[in-house]
């Protein structure tokens, strides 16, 4: 990989002084992670993820700060899982219904567990199904 296309250089991703990547969330460092790491598996190039990510970045709704940065980094993670078929659009949606109910069915204080979703049993998600080793 040339410097312009290691992931830490994306454009747009912030940066710390020192030109190290900076989360303002713990969920955006996990999809950058996960990004990382479905390119690493050889789910997409990164030439596949930059154009992916591109087109989020400039579609016609976004903020004009880039307060939206990551929300476009997810989506753009989302379109290619289903572009390669490793979880359709419904999956995905399905799964976050999964983890909102858990969270709503977790005490406070508590780690939120996806069996604490009512039906744990009703998800059509399974990494195992889409073949990928996710370690």
């Amino acid at each position: 990989m040339s410097r312009c296309e290691t992931p830490a250089d994306s454009p747009g991703l912030p940066k710390s002084r020192e030109g190290d990547p900076v989360f303002a969330e713990p969920w955006q460092a996990q999809a950058f992670a996960m990004t990382v790491r479905l390119h690493e598996r050889g789910v997409f190039t990164w030439g596949e993820w930059a154009e992916a990510l591109s087109r989020e970045v400039h579609r016609p709704a976004r903020a004009a700060d880039g307060a939206d940065y990551f929300d476009c980094w997810v989506a753009a993670l989302s379109s290619l899982l289903a572009e390669r078929g490793v979880a359709s659009e419904a999956e995905q949606a399905a799964l976050s219904d999964r983890w909102a109910r858990a969270a709503e069915a977790t005490p406070h204080g508590k780690p939120i567990l996806l069996e604490n979703a009512a039906d744990q049993d009703q998800s059509p998600f399974s990494p195992c199904r889409s073949g990928l080793d996710v370690d």
